[in-house]
């Protein structure tokens, strides 16, 4: 505090005195919507994360004549694939042993980790000393 300069006395919201320099204006301070910066970017005005694109100038019946060709596009692919013997059931059971593959994954991952930590030792050191592959 600067001797020179009286104090004003305000009053907080819990009615409890708080003194301030003289000419300080806290009304006028608490308007500022902006923090004080030399760059200018922050006083720019707000930009929307929805773009519009040209996207948005299609008509409705141009969208649906789209979908309808993609429709029969994958249609077609889809007849193709069932002519050369893959089958739904075939693909859902490959699914199921990714997802298991990747969970026996992540697990022996987070015991390399685990192993590496109690070592002091990084993990890739760790892929050499147990015979494995940085990208198995």
């Amino acid at each position: 505090m600067n001797p020179e300069q009286p104090d004003e006395t305000h009053y907080s919201h819990s009615n409890c005195p708080v003194s301030t320099p003289e000419g300080y204006d806290s009304k006028k301070e608490a308007q500022k919507r902006t923090p004080s910066s030399k760059f200018k970017r922050v006083h720019s005005n707000f930009k929307s994360p929805l773009q519009v694109t040209e996207n948005a100038n299609i008509s409705l019946a141009e969208e649906i004549a789209e979908l309808e060709r993609r429709r029969e596009q994958l249609d077609t692919e889809i007849a193709q694939l069932g002519a050369e013997g893959c089958r739904v059931e075939e693909l859902e059971h490959h699914i199921d042993m990714l997802h298991e593959y990747n969970d026996i994954k992540d697990i022996g991952q987070s015991l390399l980790g685990r192993i590496a930590t109690l070592r002091g030792a990084t993990t890739r050191d760790l892929y050499s000393h147990f015979g494995l592959e940085l990208d198995d």
